[in-house]
């Protein structure tokens, strides 16, 4: 998989896309993430990617004609797939575990960050954005955040990235439901134990123990959540 960042601040991805997981991918070649500068688009000498908004009001608009350049550039460029194009923006859908796997399953992204106010109106209504999603109801100084929280949560759903499969079958959100709470060494800290029942050896009560806790702590913290699901035989109660 191929997922392209377009950010006036391609450094801002350096470290990040060597670390953890999503480092290790990218160097395995199981994943290909790459940012490239918005300024190399600009069509001015001092490679200007903003301008004054019409009508006045505080701050800067990014350009219709340097976005729409890149987009265009980067989206198809000779040899490659189509890349489905996702703007980051706060008015776009709320980035959830779904939305990140049907995006896991592209083989190309192109991920757009805006900055400043935004992005001249008139590139969406040329169509050049495939998707807009937003972390969030709350803004922040520009995509890049996002770009990156989006493609970590895409790469660690592509097959080998994340070395024990098993993990990614129990975690959060995916059964629309909270994860269950995990212990390990030492047995006892500051007064507080282990649950007993996750020493027992008895494999058949501990998924029955951790499933009654997961949606326990659902019904605590997050019962929108179980909202959206069909309650299964013998969930009421646990």
């Amino acid at each position: 998989m191929q997922i392209e960042i377009l950010t006036i601040f391609p450094g801002y991805f350096a470290s990040p896309l060597q670390e953890s997981l999503l480092g290790k991918a990218i160097a395995g070649g199981l994943v290909d993430v790459r940012a490239t500068d918005l300024r190399g688009f600009a069509q001015d000498r001092h490679r200007k990617v903003d301008d004054e908004p019409y009508g006045g009001g505080a701050g800067m608009v990014m350009m219709a004609p340097v976005v729409a350049a890149a987009i265009e550039a980067r989206r198809e460029p000779p040899g490659l797939p189509r890349a489905w194009t996702v703007l980051l923006a706060p008015e776009g859908a709320r980035l959830d575990h779904d939305r990140a796997a049907a995006l896991a399953g592209r083989e190309r992204l192109l991920l757009v960050c805006g900055r400043y106010e935004g992005i001249d109106e008139r590139v969406r209504d040329l169509g050049l954005y495939d998707e807009e999603i937003s972390l969030g109801d709350f803004v922040l100084p520009g995509g890049e955040v996002a770009a990156l929280a989006l493609t970590e949560a895409i790469s660690r759903l592509i097959p080998g990235v994340v070395g024990a499969s098993e993990s990614l079958e129990n975690e959060s959100f995916l059964q629309d439901r909270l994860d269950y709470p995990h212990y390990t060494r030492p047995r006892e800290f500051r007064g507080l134990g282990v649950p007993e029942v996750l020493l027992s050896g008895d494999h058949k009560r501990i998924a029955a123990f951790r499933r009654a806790q997961a949606l326990e702590r659902t019904r605590r913290r997050r019962p929108d959540l179980l909202a959206r699901r069909p309650e299964a035989p013998g969930e009421r109660g646990n």
